[in-house]
C-alpha cells in the first residue's frame, strides 16, 4: 500500500493533494513536509515501531506527520487538543508515548510532567525530499484509536499494516471508478477511524482532499465544500444530511458521484429525499467497528427499491467485502439462521489482534468458530442484526447500551461512571434518544442527587469529549422499576422531550 502511495505522490507532484481552509498544497509540498518531519525523527532515536503522538489540527503539518510516521515505520496516535485533559493523558499513558508532534504551541491542557517531549513540525527547515521506505512488516502498527470503555477507561484499538492494507485493497475491489481527477471530502476528526479512509484512499490514487475544520458549523461547511468545489466523493455520517434536510429543496449536487455513509444508522426516509439532491451519485451504506478497520460490510442503496432492505426504517448494512466474514450468533454462541436476530461477529484480515493491554477483555471480545470448515477468530461487535434470504445483513440495534453519537461510538456506562464520581454513590442512568432521525442525543438521570446538577455538568465537561456529554441532566426522587426490579430505562426514555 505505501509503495503505491509513494509512487503516486511522486507521479502527481504538481497536483493539489490537500485544500485546507481554501489554501491548496501540492503533492510536492506535501512530500516536502513529510521529508522535513522524517529528518526530525533521525535526531530522536525512536524505537522500532514506536508509538508517537500527534496533536491533530486541520493543517498540512498534521497530515504530513501521519505519513512521515508511516513512511518511517512508526505508529500514529491522534491526540485531539479539544478533548479533556484526563482522557488525553490516559491514552498517552496507555501507549507509553515519549514524543508528541505538534504544529502549534502545546496547549496547556496537554502539558505533562511525564517526560514526554513535544516537537514543533511547523518550524522545520526544508531538507532533501525523502520518500524512501524501510523494510516493513505486516504486523507493524500504523495507528491506535481509542473507543469508549464501559469501565470508564477508553480501550486502545491497534491497527497494523495488514489490517489497513486489506481495507484499502478490498474497498477498491468493490469496483469504484475513481482516479486522480476525483475530489474527496474529509469531514472527520482524526480520532474517528473513518478519517483514515478519507486521507488514505485519495492519496492512494493521486486525488485531492478537501478538509473541514473541527471548529466550523460542520453541516453548513460541508455543504459549501460539496457545492463550491464540486466534490465527487463524499463519505459522511448520516447526521449531516439529517441537519441539511430542511434545505433539501435548494440542494442540487449533480457532480457528486459517490455519496457514502457510515458511523450511524442511515434512515431510508432521509436517504430517499437525499437521493433527489444527488441525482448522479451512487449511494452506499457502510458498516464496520473500529476493531475491523473502518468498514467491512456495505450495501448499495437502490432508488428503485426504496422501501426494501430496511429494519425499523434503517437501511441494510449489506454484505461483507474483501476477505471479511460475518456470522450471527445467539447468546449461547450458536449459529442463527436467516431472519432471526443475534450478535454480528466478524473475522478477516481487517480485524485487529486485540486491545492494548487488556488481556481479560480480549478473552471475551473474540469467539472461535468454524466458517466453511475452517476455524476463525471472530470479533464480537455487540450489534444486533438479522440476515435475510439474499444474504444481506439488517442492523437491528445494540445488544448492550452502546450507541452511536455523531458517528462516535459511546458506552453509556462510561457516562454513568463519571457522573457517579462527582454525584456520589447514587444511581445514574444514561439514555440515548434521537431528536430527529440520525440526530442522537444523550440524557442523564440521577436518583436523589445532593449535588447541584450544574456542578455535575461542569465536571463532565472536564472528563468527557463533547459527543459524550448529556444534553440534559434530570434529578429524580426515585427511578421507575420493571416488574423484575430493574431500572425501567424504557419508561425513562419515554418521558424525555427532545424539543
Amino acid at each position: 500500500m505505501l509503495d503505491i502511495i509513494k509512487q503516486n505522490i511522486e507521479k502527481f507532484y504538481s497536483k493539489d493533494a490537500f485544500i485546507i481552509d481554501e489554501v491548496s498544497y501540492s503533492y510536492e509540498q506535501f512530500a516536502q513536509r513529510i521529508s522535513n518531519i522524517r529528518a526530525l525523527f533521525d535526531s530522536l532515536k525512536l524505537n522500532e515501531n514506536e508509538v508517537v503522538g500527534v496533536i491533530t489540527y486541520n493543517d498540512i503539518e498534521t497530515y504530513a506527520s501521519i505519513y512521515a510516521l508511516w513512511f518511517s515505520g512508526y505508529c500514529f496516535l491522534p491526540i485531539n487538543p479539544l478533548l479533556p485533559y484526563t482522557r488525553n493523558q490516559e491514552i498517552i499513558k496507555q501507549c507509553s508515548v515519549r514524543h508528541i508532534l505538534t504544529s502549534k504551541n502545546t496547549p496547556d491542557a496537554l502539558s505533562t510532567g511525564n517526560n514526554v517531549k513535544f516537537h514543533a513540525t511547523n518550524q522545520l527547515k526544508d531538507v532533501v525530499l525523502n520518500l524512501s521506505l524501510p523494510k516493513l512488516s505486516d504486523t507493524d502498527l500504523m495507528y491506535i484509536l481509542f473507543t469508549s470503555g464501559s469501565t470508564g477507561i477508553p480501550k486502545g484499538v491497534p491497527i497494523n499494516r495488514k489490517n489497513l492494507t486489506a481495507f484499502v485493497e478490498a474497498f477498491f475491489a468493490n469496483g469504484y471508478k475513481m482516479d486522480e481527477n476525483d475530489r474527496f471530502l474529509q469531514m472527520f476528526d482524526f480520532t474517528f477511524d473513518v478519517s483514515v479512509q478519507c486521507y488514505v484512499l485519495p492519496i492512494y490514487i493521486g486525488a485531492s482532499i478537501y478538509t473541514v475544520a473541527p471548529d466550523e458549523i460542520k453541516f453548513f461547511t460541508i455543504y459549501k465544500l460539496l457545492e463550491k468545489h464540486k466534490i465527487t466523493v463524499a463519505k459522511m455520517v448520516p447526521s449531516v444530511i439529517s441537519f441539511l434536510r430542511p434545505y433539501f429543496g435548494k440542494i442540487k449536487l449533480s457532480h457528486l458521484r459517490y455519496s457514502l455513509f457510515s458511523g450511524e444508522a442511515l434512515y431510508n426516509e432521509i436517504v430517499n429525499e437525499w437521493s433527489v439532491c444527488v441525482p448522479n451519485a451512487v449511494i452506499e451504506n457502510y458498516y464496520g467497528p473500529t476493531e475491523a478497520t473502518i468498514d467491512c460490510l456495505y450495501y448499495r442503496w437502490d432508488k428503485q427499491k426504496q422501501t426494501e432492505k430496511t429494519y425499523n426504517g434503517v437501511v441494510a448494512i449489506g454484505k461483507t467485502f474483501g476477505d471479511s466474514k460475518a456470522i450471527v450468533l445467539s447468546q449461547d454462541n450458536q449459529l442463527i439462521t436467516d431472519d432471526q436476530k443475534g450478535e454480528l461477529c466478524v473475522s478477516g484480515s481487517q480485524v485487529m489482534t486485540g486491545y492494548i493491554n487488556l488481556p481479560e477483555k480480549n478473552e471475551t471480545a473474540f469467539v472461535h468458530f468454524q466458517f466453511d470448515g475452517v476455524e476463525y477468530s471472530f470479533y464480537r461487535t455487540g450489534d444486533l442484526v438479522s440476515r435475510d434470504s439474499d444474504g444481506d445483513y439488517l442492523y437491528c440495534g445494540r445488544i448492550d447500551h452502546q450507541v452511536q453519537v455523531q458517528g462516535y461510538r459511546v458506552e453509556l456506562g462510561e457516562l454513568e461512571i463519571h457522573a457517579k464520581e462527582i454525584a456520589g454513590n447514587i444511581q445514574a442512568v444514561a439514555i440515548a434518544k434521537e431528536k430527529t432521525p440520525g440526530n442522537m442525543q444523550l440524557f442523564l438521570f440521577l436518583e436523589k442527587c445532593t449535588v447541584d446538577t450544574k456542578v455535575v455538568v461542569d465536571y463532565l465537561r472536564t472528563v468527557l469529549p463533547f459527543y459524550m456529554r448529556p444534553t440534559k441532566v434530570f434529578n429524580m426522587e426515585s427511578f421507575p422499576l420493571t416488574s423484575s426490579g430493574k431500572i425501567n430505562r424504557k419508561l425513562l426514555a419515554e418521558n424525555i422531550s427532545t424539543d
